[in-house]
């Protein structure tokens, strides 16, 4: 493994684990709120299609065919966290039936928001990703991309499997209902991107 492609896997599994950078993983928390950890299959397309969405626009934003200014991104962020808990809150309890094309129909929502807040999440590591390149290094710039962006699945995969394991042991150890369990997080995760919001201001 080259020390280029090694520098950026790390940084890229840095970033998103970073406790005190924590927008992207309060994205990931209220993505999975809603799931238990035999729904592991769910969850893993659910991330399959976030990941479709920032590498999607983190490689278009490095490769500066698209451009957003940063103020927008860092609140759209924590909006896409509000929107996606609020959905958590208000979703009807019969939906987490799997039968009928209810089922299936509330399932495309949530690889929807997914898929698509991915792409405003991918803007957001783009700008991180581009403040560490190096001068002289843009040769390179494939092999910092691909590397950043396994870092960033590694540190998602392993934010999935704690917030699965926590929800293993609220809803079976300590038989907390799970709508129950899914209000307290959603609503944890709603509060936080709401002061996350306020700290950044609308930007228009």
């Amino acid at each position: 493994m080259s020390s280029v492609f090694s520098t950026y896997l790390q940084l890229g599994f840095d970033h998103i684990s970073d406790i005190t950078a924590y927008d992207h993983i309060l994205f990931i928390v209220a993505l999975c709120a809603i799931y238990r950890l035999r729904e592991w299959r769910k969850v893993l397309i659910l991330v399959t299609a976030f990941t479709v969405g920032h590498s999607i626009t983190l490689a278009l934003a490095v490769l500066d065919i698209i451009q957003f200014p940063g103020d927008v991104i860092e609140f759209l962020i924590p909006l896409t966290i509000l929107i996606t808990s609020i959905y958590n809150v208000t979703r009807n309890e019969s939906l987490d039936q799997p039968s009928g094309q209810t089922f299936t129909r509330s399932l495309n929502i949530n690889y929807g928001f997914a898929l698509f807040f991915g792409l405003i999440h991918g803007m957001g590591f783009s700008n991180f990703l581009k403040s560490t390149l190096m001068p002289g290094q843009e040769s390179e710039l494939v092999t910092q991309l691909l590397a950043f962006n396994i870092g960033i699945e590694l540190g998602q995969l392993l934010i999935v499997c704690c917030i699965l394991v926590a929800s293993f042991i609220a809803l079976n150890p300590l038989n907390i209902h799970q709508r129950d369990w899914r209000l307290f997080i959603s609503g944890a995760t709603a509060g936080i991107s709401l002061i996350l919001m306020l700290e950044v201001g609308v930007p228009w």
